[in-house]
């Protein structure tokens, strides 16, 4: 095992500055596939994350239930919806997006599962399996050999168990994980305190953060600025470090001004401007 240190010099080597005469274009055009009755929240964490990530274009395929929540929220996102209510049956689109993410408040319907696979079964775009997703792939294991060469997974401890088994310490998690990685390769974003980043035998570990990040749709935030970097074309290892970095980097940043207690997902949100100035600035 490799470990890495993430902290501001390795983000500097991994950080690429906006083209001051770029456009929405230019940006890439990122795909959330998310929401079910009860959690549409989850799709809109995850597209406006990905929108304030620096995405140029960013389109949400929901169930029906979601449509006017998802454009009354965020009315910069467009919306493809399911011909089913309340949970996605069929993942059909005519776009042509640079990245998808998918699995923010999916549920786990049948009609669901299989959708997922027959996605997976075409998909040959660069891909973030967060949420019910991961935990369809855990009822299916056999479906992970489907997934684009490099496809982010970022499981929390409970789904990274279901998908790599129980361990009975903290050096079997790392093994299991890695031999995971490389079996399947796939990058694995350990999320937790602190979230590793495991990508075949390298082993990144993040230095942002703070027990504020500890609430609902936390999660939701980070798949929706992973698929963001990698629509503007980072590469799937560089996006999931930048990523992770100021996902924790604006908890630190709000923390001063909110306290742990009353932080929100959408705080994470609000402050990802002032992370990427803190990378900004550090970089003169």
């Amino acid at each position: 095992m490799k470990l890495i240190t993430v902290d501001e010099i390795e983000i500097r080597k991994r950080y690429k500055a906006i083209d001051s005469q770029t456009h929405k274009g230019a940006q890439g055009h990122a795909l959330i596939i998310a929401g079910s009755y009860g959690k549409i929240g989850a799709a809109v964490l995850a597209s406006k994350a990905c929108l304030k990530t620096g995405c140029g274009l960013v389109t949400a395929f929901i169930p029906k239930c979601g449509y006017n929540i998802v454009q009354i929220s965020i009315p910069e996102v467009m919306v493809i919806t399911d011909a089913e209510k309340k949970y996605i049956s069929n993942i059909v689109f005519e776009i042509k997006p640079q990245a998808i993410a998918i699995g923010p408040g999916l549920g786990q319907e049948e009609a669901t599962q299989k959708a997922f696979h027959e996605f997976l079964i075409t998909n040959n775009i660069p891909l973030v399996v967060d949420a019910d997703a991961l935990n369809i792939l855990s009822k299916n294991r056999s479906w992970l050999a489907l997934l684009p060469s490099k496809t982010i997974l970022t499981p929390h401890l409970k789904e990274l168990e279901r998908l790599i088994g129980t361990w009975d310490s903290e050096e079997e998690k790392f093994e299991k994980t890695i031999t995971f990685s490389m079996q399947y390769d796939v990058i694995v974003v350990m999320k937790g305190a602190p979230t590793h980043i495991i990508n075949a035998e390298a082993v990144y570990r993040n230095t942002t953060g703070n027990a504020a990040l500890a609430t609902a749709g936390s999660g939701d935030a980070l798949t929706g600025m992973i698929c963001s970097l990698l629509a503007q074309s980072y590469e799937p290892i560089d996006a999931a470090i930048l990523a992770v970095y100021l996902h924790g980097f604006t908890a630190d940043i709000a923390l001063p001004g909110i306290g742990t207690q009353a932080f929100i997902a959408s705080d994470i949100i609000e402050n990802i401007g002032k992370a990427f100035l803190g990378i900004e600035n550090s970089n003169k």
